[in-house]
């Protein structure tokens, strides 16, 4: 050792600090290596360093040069730590995944004798602390947006900024800035880089996570407002859910944008081979993976391997959002079957990326959940046996036969006849359910071809098949909420310049920012592009006019008359249309459009 105690290494290493400043001033010889030298320490080739610096010949003491070195080697290490852009981004989210989730899952792959590791175990490096801008415990629309946009929002805002609450606020927010569209990655990637932008979801496609990356609005559930910006914000790629909430103006832009539009069918999917595609399942969300048809419905590892052929056309790259969306749900219904199954078919689609990742070289992969929910266990009060006591068989046997999640088994049961209703369960479940639990299951709130009296506070019959899962398991709840602990990190980097340790949703953003190689900073992005109308045309006549559910700007000076529609990225110049280059956000609170800065000067020239 060097140094005999900590109190002499803190002396020696003061005194190195010290002698930073006239290292500096050191010849123009030093100076002019010191760039090569720094990056020779960094990656740890030793004996070419020490080559290196003999050959420059520095007229320094042994002293000098052992704490020049030592300095270096430091600077080595901060240059070791940056992080390097690459070509591609690819950002995923299992929806409301607690980290016991991934222990199941692991435990139920042990037992069916599939392996003991899940594809995101390598790459595992920290934990995140989510949450909305006035509480600990979050919803999925400000969680992620936040890792979009870098700004903690409120509960249920989506990339838009949120109204200051005094009392509760745990960041310090601009209450002038309310209501303010904010930037997201996806849309400065597209701007700035001219990047393809992708998404791949099993909810329906304007729920709270897609809609973070590529709309605004301070309500989650407004899709009339968040669905056509998700259209019109030009997307490469969008797999998932939703038909019911594709508007005949967004079928016309697919076309004028040659963006192939496909319903209901996966081989049409699975085939294409252009370069713009939405392709949807289902009037809303997708189904769960256990209840799904492979026939009919894909597999989100199948919707992600063919987002990443599509997307991977662009010369420039891409940004490609994964959610696993109904993990959340399975959860919110402590449903184990959906929570294990649904996050397995996630990993699966991780595994399809990390491939994709390893032969591309220049592609980021970040892993994690907007946040937790239901306080999954592995362990409850209440089970049969001491929980040192619960066999491998105990705990995962029953919940491994389950061949529908709650909610695909009672679209069954809710057409079986109540004399047959044992065995069809028995059929999907393995399970003899008693006489008291076929009675719970009769008298479901929605079941109709029970004549049986149901009490006022009867349950829907998902929720009563899950309780009868759950009552064969050792799994636990604290809530059908969600909840606040830290959710994991997992990163994958072809250089290794990945995010450790405990990081808040702020500095997840920044690390997204980074790796994505953008320049022009978020808050600029944000101001050139969603400035308010007032500004972008002062001094000028204009209105908002809103008729038969439809809101647009009219602009009018001299013989030119422009027309912006909310939440479209085509505007009208004299009745032609024109590209406002984003999406023309409205936001009825404080009735104001936000548009690109620049608009006035492209549509009626400079002065």
């Amino acid at each position: 050792m060097f140094f005999s105690n900590f109190l002499l290494f803190k002396q020696y290493l003061w005194k190195i600090l010290t002698q930073c400043a006239s290292l500096v001033m050191l010849s123009a010889h030093i100076l002019k290596n010191y760039e090569y030298l720094i990056k020779l320490i960094a990656s740890k080739k030793i004996a070419l360093t020490l080559f290196f610096i003999k050959t420059l010949k520095f007229k320094l003491s042994m002293k000098r040069l052992f704490n020049f070195l030592i300095l270096l080697f430091f600077a080595g290490l901060i240059i070791a730590q940056e992080v390097r852009p690459t070509k591609n981004l690819i950002v995923m989210i299992p929806d409301g995944t607690s980290l016991s989730v991934l222990s199941a899952s692991r435990w139920l792959k042990v037992y069916r004798n599939e392996g003991t590791r899940l594809h995101i175990d390598p790459y595992l490096s920290g934990t995140v602390t989510t949450f909305s801008s006035n509480a600990p415990i979050g919803d999925s629309a400000p969680t992620t947006s936040t890792y979009m946009t870098g700004v903690a929002l409120q509960a249920g805002n989506v990339a838009i900024y949120p109204v200051a609450d005094s009392e509760n606020d745990l960041v310090k927010l601009n209450s002038d800035s309310a209501y303010q569209p904010l930037v997201t990655i996806l849309e400065a990637m597209q701007m700035e880089q001219n990047k393809a932008a992708g998404l791949v979801i099993t909810c329906e496609f304007p729920h709270a996570t897609p809609a973070d990356c590529a709309a605004h609005s301070f309500n989650r559930g407004d899709y009339k407002a968040i669905a056509p910006q998700m259209a019109f914000n030009n997307l490469s790629v969008v797999f998932g859910g939703g038909n019911e909430f594709v508007s005949d103006d967004m079928k016309e832009h697919f076309k004028n944008t040659e963006t192939t539009y496909i319903q209901n069918d996966r081989d049409a999917m699975l085939n294409f081979n252009g370069e713009k595609i939405w392709a949807l399942f289902g009037d809303r969300a997708m189904s769960y993976d256990l209840d799904r048809n492979p026939v009919e419905e894909p597999s989100i590892a199948e919707m992600t391997e063919k987002a990443l052929e599509i997307l991977n056309k662009n010369p420039n790259g891409f940004f490609l959002m994964v959610e696993g969306s109904k993990v959340d749900w399975a959860a919110h219904a402590n449903d184990p079957a959906g929570i294990i199954s649904e996050y397995l078919a996630f990993d699966d689609a991780v595994g399809k990326a990390i491939e994709f990742a390893e032969k591309d070289r220049n592609t980021t992969i970040v892993i994690l959940p907007d946040h937790g929910n239901s306080g999954f266990s592995i362990g409850r009060n209440g089970m049969k046996k001491g929980y040192t006591k619960m066999t491998l068989a105990d705990l995962f046997g029953a919940v491994s036969k389950y061949k529908r999640t709650a909610v695909g088994l009672e679209k069954i049961l809710l057409n079986t006849k109540p004399d047959e209703i044992k065995n069809v369960f028995k059929q999907y479940t393995e399970l003899d359910i008693t006489e008291a639990e076929k009675e719970k299951l009769l008298t479901s709130k929605n079941y109709k071809l029970a004549s049986n009296t149901k009490a006022p506070d009867a349950k829907n019959m998902a929720h009563n098949i899950a309780e009868i899962y759950n009552e064969r398991t050792g799994f636990g709840y604290t809530t059908t909420g969600h909840t606040g602990e830290e959710v994991f990190l997992a990163v994958y980097h072809p250089k290794g310049d990945i995010l450790k340790g405990n990081v808040r949703n702020t500095e997840l953003h920044d690390y997204l920012y980074k790796v994505s190689g953008l320049k022009t900073s978020m808050k600029e992005h944000t101001a050139n592009i969603y400035a308010k109308h007032t500004d972008v045309f002062a001094g000028m006549k204009y209105e908002v006019v809103a008729k038969n559910d439809v809101v647009k700007l009219v602009v009018k000076q001299k013989r030119k008359t422009l027309e912006v529609p909310a939440f479209s990225s085509v505007a009208l110049l004299n009745g032609k249309p024109m590209d406002l280059g984003s999406v023309a956000v409205f936001v009825n609170k404080n009735n104001t459009f936000y548009l690109p800065r620049n608009l006035k000067d492209r549509a009626f020239g400079k002065k």
